[in-house]
Parts: C-alpha cells; sequence; structure tokens
C-alpha cells in the first residue's frame, strides 16, 4: 500500500496565510546578495515565499517584513523588479 504524500505548507510573508508551497512564489537572496524571483523553488539561498499577486508584495514592503525575511534591504529598484517579474508570471 502506498504511502500518501504531505503537500509542504508554507505562509505567505505579506498577508500570512498558510497555503500550499506550489500555489506560493519563492523570492530568494542568493549567496552574492542578489534578491530576485525563483520560479523553481530550488536556488540556493535565503528564502521567502509570497502570493503570486502584487497586493501581497505591497503588504510585505509596507511592514519592511520581506526585507527581515531576506535578511537585506530591498530597495526599491528591487521591488520593481520583484512586480515586474510577479507580473510575468501572473
Amino acid at each position: 500500500m502506498g504511502r500518501i504524500r504531505k503537500t509542504p505548507q508554507r505562509t505567505c510573508v505579506g498577508c500570512r496565510t498558510v497555503k500550499p508551497k506550489n500555489e506560493l512564489v519563492r523570492i530568494v537572496r542568493t549567496p552574492d546578495g542578489e534578491v530576485e524571483v525563483d520560479p523553481t523553488g530550488k536556488k540556493s539561498g535565503r528564502g521567502a515565499y509570497i502570493c503570486p499577486g502584487p497586493t501581497c508584495l505591497d503588504k510585505a514592503m509596507k511592514g519592511r517584513v520581506l526585507s527581515s525575511a531576506l535578511q537585506v534591504n530591498v530597495t526599491e529598484e528591487v521591488l520593481a523588479r520583484l512586480r515586474h517579474r510577479l507580473e510575468e508570471q501572473s
């Protein structure tokens, strides 16, 4: 008899809802210190998960939660690039 695999659960840093990992987008701080969207979810570095919509990204930036989760200062330039990449994936 086969085992039922659990779907990993992650929390969105913007709206704080728990969802399956495959429904969220991973944002990663690479070992080089760059912040980027990780579509595969497998890049090395410190990651944070966020809902694909721009509203959660805005919430995460307003409370500086994304900067805290990634342990790096997320600038406006990086934020614009992240927003653009999230819109491409939607």
